[in-house]
C-alpha cells in the first residue's frame, strides 16, 4: 500500500478528539539535530506496513540512517513470523526506524531487537509512568486488572547488506471494546498516566538513540554497553517455566534462567541441561 502523507486526509483527522494526530514539524523540530542520530521524521496518514515502506526507500537510496517512518494508522502491521498487528487509527505507536551499526559485527545485530524492547519500556516508564515488562524476544507487557497483556511488539529486518529495519507498535488509547483478542492490552487500560501519543513517541525515541549509541559504542558487546544486564532486569519471562515451541514439532519445556550474550534465551530443563534457543529458532514461547 502506498502510504499517505498525513496532511492528506484533514476531515477525518479530527473524526475522535480522544486521538488527535501527531504533528510531524513539532517531531522532527524535537528530535532531529545535528549532532544526534536522528535525520529524518517522516508521519504519514495511513500505509501497510511502516516496515515494508520505509525498507523500500533504503533500498532506493531515499532514506538515511536514523530515519522514522510513523504512520497514523497500518493496516497491514507484522509480528514475528508474519502475524498481523492492526488497531483503529491513531489508538497507538506505529513507527519504523532505519539503523546502520557499521560499528558492530553483523553477529551481534540480533540484540537491536532486545535494545529496543529496552528503550521502549524506558522511554514509555517515563512518560506514560507505566511499568513496562519484556517478553523474551519481542513483546511488551502491561499489567491490566492484575494480569500481564500484551500491548506492542517489535519486529527488526535487514534492509539491505548494511541496514536494519525496526518496527515498533505500541497500542496506547486502545479501549477495552476494541482489543483484537482479550489477551491484548494498552496503556491506557494499564492506567497511564499520559496517553498524549507526541510525547510519548518522543520519549521512546530518545531512549532508544542512547541505548543504541551506547551499544554501538561498545561495538555491540551488550555486557559492556550494559544492555545485557538492563534487559534481564526487565524480562517478564526469566524465572518462570516456560514452554519453546521449536520447529518439527520438538518441544523444549524448563526455566528460563538467563539471556545469553548472543540474546538467546537460556532454558533449563528438568534434567540440568541449559539449553539456549534464539528468536529464529522458535514458534512459540508459553507458559509451561
Amino acid at each position: 500500500m502506498t502510504p499517505r502523507d498525513a496532511s492528506d486526509d484533514n476531515s477525518s483527522r479530527w473524526s475522535d478528539l480522544d486521538r488527535p494526530p501527531l504533528n510531524g514539524t513539532a517531531l522532527r523540530r524535537a528530535l532531529v539535530r545535528e549532532d544526534g542520530l536522528w535525520s529524518d521524521v517522516r508521519v504519514v496518514q495511513r500505509t501497510g506496513s511502516t516496515n515494508s515502506d520505509l525498507a523500500a526507500l533504503a533500498a532506493k537510496g531515499e532514506a538515511a540512517e536514523g530515519t522514522i517512518l510513523v504512520a497514523e494508522e497500518q493496516t497491514a502491521g507484522r509480528g514475528r513470523l508474519d502475524r498481523s498487528w492492526t488497531a483503529p487509527p491513531r489508538s497507538g505507536l506505529f513507527f519504523s526506524v532505519l539503523l546502520r551499526p557499521a560499528e558492530v559485527p553483523v553477529a551481534r545485530w540480533g540484540w537491536l531487537t532486545l535494545l529496543t524492547g529496552v528503550a521502549v519500556a524506558t522511554g514509555l516508564a517515563r512518560a506514560a509512568g507505566v511499568d513496562t515488562a519484556l517478553k523474551w524476544p519481542n513483546d511488551l507487557l502491561v499489567t491490566v486488572g492484575g494480569e500481564e497483556r500484551k500491548a506492542g511488539g517489535i519486529l527488526a529486518e535487514r534492509a539491505g547488506e548494511d541496514g536494519v529495519v525496526i518496527g515498533v507498535g505500541v497500542n496506547v488509547t486502545l479501549r477495552a471494546d476494541e482489543l483484537p483478542v482479550p489477551q491484548a492490552g494498552s496503556l491506557v487500560l494499564a492506567g497511564a498516566a499520559g496517553t498524549d501519543r507526541d510525547p510519548l513517541l518522543r520519549a521512546v525515541l530518545r531512549s532508544l538513540e542512547e541505548w543504541y549509541g551506547r551499544w554501538r559504542a561498545a561495538g555491540g558487546d551488550p555486557a559492556v554497553a550494559g544492555l545485557q544486564e538492563a534487559y534481564a532486569a526487565g524480562c517478564a519471562t526469566l524465572g518462570r517455566s516456560v514452554r519453546a515451541e521449536l520447529p518439527g514439532g520438538r518441544a523444549l519445556v524448563g526455566e528460563a534462567v538467563a539471556v545469553d550474550g548472543d540474546g538467546r534465551l537460556v532454558i533449563a530443563t528438568a534434567d540440568g541441561v541449559q539449553e539456549p534457543v534464539g528468536a529464529g529458532d522458535i514458534v512459540h514461547l508459553r507458559p509451561a
